[in-house]
């Protein structure tokens, strides 16, 4: 970490230690109750069939930020991570910039996060086995926030290459946990209650139904073109059991619900949930299935939550960014 002027940058390993999933999922939980929240849609500048330059601003009464980043999806066959860019936080008072963010760090951490908030509160049977379809950095985060938040102690990993799937699986024994490798996702469905998919969403991972006690968070496709779940399956959800999206931008992002040909504007909001204007978990009601594409909003809440970090770690917030109290 560097001071630069009055502006702090913190490393990926800095920002990472800023944003403990429990931590980050309470604050993503205030934010959606907060009405000085302005979020204006973001931008998407497409710079080739895979990559994309993604501009995402975001603010509340004390708080701005912009996520400036790139997604190149063949990246890590260059060694490269997917994701580039940073996240600049502000001060609405003087306009002051105070954080620089290691932007795939807040991503992955923010994704996951939004992932556990929704998990506790429509997961029919949080206490079972977690299966991760995907054995990236979305993999990877989502195994810690489920850990961490939901107390998740069985974790089976299905990837397209078995050596990545390993090294996750590795991670997992050395946390203390059981876990074991997947040879076909399809068939893992039926042994766990909890499903992540963070696959690259270039074709169709899933085609079996998941089991009615489940929560699904697909987080892989978050353009139209993009998809993880076959149509039928998703169109099955729909009807049998219950299905979310992150945020109404999900309506026109949500892949795999628009590949289906569902009306994703008729599926409620994490924040129509948050503010209770519709009803949490429901174990007769089927599997959930939470379709989360991606929201500046979610970075917000990351900046807050940095800001909100003592003196000895960073730049003592000013006293307009103190945490914004709630009702």
């Amino acid at each position: 970490m560097y001071k630069w002027k009055d502006t702090m940058k913190l490393d990926p390993q800095q920002t990472a230690d800023a944003l403990p999933y429990p931590l980050l999922a309470q604050e993503i939980e205030l934010l959606l109750g907060d009405t000085s929240v302005v979020v204006p849609q973001r931008l998407v500048q497409r710079l080739s069939d895979q990559s994309s330059l993604f501009v995402m601003p975001a603010s509340d009464a004390k708080l701005a930020i912009t996520k400036l980043i790139t997604w190149v999806a063949d990246n890590p066959s260059r060694g490269l991570p997917a994701i580039q860019g940073e996240v600049m936080v502000f001060d609405v008072r003087d306009g002051r910039c105070l954080y620089l963010l290691d932007g795939p760090t807040v991503t992955a951490h923010r994704t996951a996060a939004v992932s556990l908030l929704a998990a506790q509160k429509l997961a029919p049977n949080p206490s079972g086995k977690l299966l991760l379809v995907g054995a990236g950095v979305q993999a990877r985060a989502h195994l810690h926030a489920f850990v961490h938040g939901l107390g998740v102690k069985d974790v089976v990993v299905a990837s397209r290459t078995r050596a990545s799937a390993q090294l996750l699986v590795d991670e997992v024994l050395a946390m203390g946990l059981r876990a074991e490798i997947a040879e076909s996702a399809d068939e893992a469905l039926a042994d766990c209650s909890l499903v992540v998919t963070a696959t690259s969403a270039q074709e169709v991972a899933l085609r079996a139904r998941p089991r009615d006690d489940a929560f699904v968070s697909a987080i892989g496709a978050f353009t139209p073109t993009m998809v993880e779940w076959a149509p039928d399956v998703c169109t099955y959800m729909a009807q049998h059991g219950r299905v979310f999206v992150d945020t109404r931008d999900a309506d026109h992002e949500a892949g795999d619900l628009l590949q289906a040909g569902l009306d994703v504007t008729k599926f409620p909001s994490l924040q129509a949930l948050v503010r209770g204007e519709v009803a949490g978990a429901c174990p007769q009601n089927g599997p959930v299935f939470f379709k989360s594409c991606g929201w500046a909003g979610w970075d917000l809440a990351a900046a807050r939550c940095v800001v909100q970090l003592p003196a000895t770690y960073c730049l003592e917030p000013s006293e307009s960014l103190r945490p914004i109290p709630t009702a």
